[in-house]
């Protein structure tokens, strides 16, 4: 009788970690940079271990990578419309019908 291969935890953590990162914006960058973390050090442990979870990590690193891509455009976006609301005029969308 064989014996089953064990799942590497860090590859489990890490496909976690990349869903939670699209999943949540704001928290994104921070979920999504762990997770690359968790799924660099979980690709390196497979190899030399033998352990089962190497298409776990490389989904981990995809879904991180992606969830970093859009939490750091959603910030960007939020800074450039913050950054043009200060400088517009408050009466800019008045309108004065007296000539």
């Amino acid at each position: 009788m064989e014996t089953a291969k064990k799942t590497n935890v860090s590859a489990i953590v890490s496909l976690v970690l990349g869903i939670c990162s699209l999943a949540i914006p704001v928290v994104g960058i921070i979920t999504g940079i762990i997770g690359l973390i968790f799924s660099f050090k979980s690709t390196k442990e497979i190899r030399f271990s033998g352990e089962e979870g190497h298409g776990m990590a490389i989904a981990g690193r995809v879904c991180s990578i992606i969830g970093l891509a859009i939490s750091l455009l959603v910030l960007i976006l939020f800074v450039f419309v913050g950054v043009i609301s200060f400088f517009v005029p408050e009466d800019m969308g008045t309108y004065d019908s007296e000539f």
